[in-house]
């Protein structure tokens, strides 16, 4: 499998959670809404990413890649006709969730299909390259067509699914009946995990209460929908933990730098789109080169500099917003050290998802390769979801 075709099939997902960074606050005066409620279209893809990367993840292992493939594409072009053309916010929502429930899929396919660490970069660096032009994208589609345009952007994945099924995938089929308890559970637990941000404490007991039942669970049908194996791997926590904290600290920056340029600079949105694209490019780039070099690092030695790189610009950024940007000559011109810390932030969450979804992959038998890889990208893509909403409430 050529794996230009991969990387297309995975990489308009992050259309989707980045693409609507700039137009969410047009699309609000158009519906007469405020830009807060707007957001729930990207929380919406976000929990669809989350909860639908584990759930393709299992159709793949039980009815084969190429009836999750038709199945995904069709989800991504219902999704797209919605979000084009339904007037009400709810239908938005709606349409964003089947889109994040079709790329979400489409990516986990893309993963589990990549046989080597480069080809794994390739795939990652594709999801990180176009979420590093999404935000000026999304802004350009809805200066020439309309916003609902860049709402429309992560249908060109669509575009891979004829050559993937062309190449007739050979994934080993599961003769074991769908764990509809371990599945619902998983939901239930990432469903509240989406909701903490607005509502911590209802949202923290459920999810609490849904955690300890998914585990009771697990012990009971250790080769169910979420399986022992997987879980019990040394490596697997620790690089899908990681995977999350990256995942927050780079899309919570990629939605909390536009109103500090805006309203604390005064750049207007496409300044800011223009200004943001090259961090996210840099990181996206980098990322491919960095997740070859790194495949002979070891383990302790990623799970320490991936997550020291995000912590840092995280830092830069704070420090920055906290001395109300004209005050922050001391680190340089304020503009540019947010866009520096962008950069770490990119780098880290591009190269560190790569990295570790290769060692999470191969920590894991080969049969449980494709269910590892869509908790994987489940913990990744519930960072995705939690950044922006966090990004949100912080900065406004």
């Amino acid at each position: 499998m050529p794996s230009g075709w991969l990387g297309l099939l995975a990489g308009p997902m992050s259309f989707g959670i980045a693409g609507p960074a700039l137009v969410l606050p047009d699309a609000a005066r158009d519906l007469g809404l405020t830009t807060p409620a707007m957001t729930w279209i990207v929380t919406a893809f976000g929990w669809a990413i989350a909860v639908g990367t584990p759930l393709m993840a299992g159709l793949q292992i039980r009815r084969g890649t190429r009836t999750a493939l038709a199945a995904c594409a069709a989800l991504v072009l219902l999704g797209t006709v919605l979000v084009v053309t339904a007037p009400l916010l709810p239908l938005l929502v709606a349409g964003s969730a089947l889109q994040g429930l079709g790329t979400a899929g489409l990516t986990t396919i893309a993963m589990s299909r990549a046989a080597s660490a480069r080809t794994m970069g390739l795939v990652t660096a594709s999801l990180a390259t176009v979420g590093s032009t999404a935000p000026l994208a999304g802004d350009l589609a809805a200066s020439v067509l309309h916003w609902r345009a860049a709402l429309a952007l992560p249908v060109l994945s669509v575009l891979a699914v004829p050559a993937v099924l062309s190449r007739r995938p050979d994934t080993p089929l599961s003769a074991a009946r769908l764990d509809l308890p371990g599945a619902m559970l998983l939901t239930a637990l990432v469903t509240a995990l989406v909701f903490v941000p607005y509502a911590w404490q209802a949202a923290g007991a459920v999810a609490v209460a849904a955690g300890v039942a998914l585990a009771l669970w697990v012990r009971k049908r250790p080769d169910g929908f979420v399986p022992a194996v997987v879980l019990r791997s040394p490596v697997f926590p620790v690089a899908a933990g990681a995977a999350f904290l990256l995942a927050v600290a780079n899309f919570g920056m990629m939605y909390a730098l536009p109103p500090l340029l805006t309203e604390g600079v005064g750049w207007t949105g496409a300044q800011v789109g223009v200004a943001i694209t090259w961090p996210l490019l840099f990181g996206g780039l980098a990322s491919y080169g960095v997740i070859a070099l790194t495949a002979r690092v070891s383990f302790s030695v990623l799970a320490t500099l991936f997550p020291a790189l995000a912590v840092a610009g995280v830092a830069l950024a704070g420090l920055v917003a906290a001395t109300a940007l004209p005050a922050g000559a001391a680190l340089g011109a304020s503009p540019l050290a947010l866009l520096v810390a962008q950069g770490l932030t990119s780098v880290a969450a591009a190269s560190g998802q790569g990295a570790f979804a290769t060692r999470a992959g191969a920590a894991v038998p080969e049969a449980a390769r494709p269910a590892a890889m869509g908790l994987f990208n489940l913990a990744y893509l519930l960072g995705a979801a939690f950044g922006p909403a966090i990004a949100t409430l912080l900065v406004g």
